[in-house]
């Protein structure tokens, strides 16, 4: 498995990143993640629809939520052929008792905790952390990767707008 030292931060600390780097054009490669129900989620589940992958460390952290929740107001606006899945290694019951807490209905939250394959495939599990980076990818309905933003310094948030105009063109 390689390894990306330094390919983030946290609050200004260096970090590793493990796993291959996934890029524009690549195939999205599958993972298995777990939802809130326990059901095992594969990326064939979503075949069809337009993909937003928010990933996120940790929806209890301010960061996360806010990034989760303005995720949420705007997959209505997208339609029904995109799904927003956000993805952590938050356990499937703390993901429920969260989105229900924050009133989140629109995003599909998945968890990596179980299988840890997401952060492996995806090459952004934080090894120091054991953590998922900041970063959010569009995987369009023929399987490819079409947009892929890793934020930098985990403890802030993504470009949104540079996010949103992607999907909306791919969608």
């Amino acid at each position: 498995m390689s390894q990306r030292p330094g390919a983030v931060t946290f609050k200004g600390n260096p970090m590793t990143l493990v796993g291959n780097e996934v890029k524009p054009g690549d195939k999205a490669p599958d993972f298995q993640l777990v939802g809130t129900d326990l059901s095992e989620k594969r990326l064939a589940d979503f075949k069809g629809k337009t993909i937003v992958l928010n990933v996120v460390p940790s929806l209890d952290t301010p960061v996360c939520d806010k990034q989760t929740r303005r995720f949420n107001e705007e997959a209505a606006k997208l339609g029904n052929d995109t799904v927003i899945v956000t993805v952590s290694k938050d356990l499937p019951f703390a993901q429920k008792r969260w989105c229900a807490a924050a009133g989140i209905d629109k995003v599909v939250p998945l968890s990596d905790y179980k299988h840890n394959s997401f952060g492996q495939q995806y090459g952004l599990l934080i090894q120091e952390l054991g953590l998922l980076a900041r970063a959010v990818l569009i995987v369009d309905k023929q399987g490819k990767v079409q947009y892929v933003q890793l934020v930098k310094e985990v403890a802030t948030e993504p470009n949104y707008d540079e996010a949103l105009q992607k999907v909306k063109a791919i969608a």
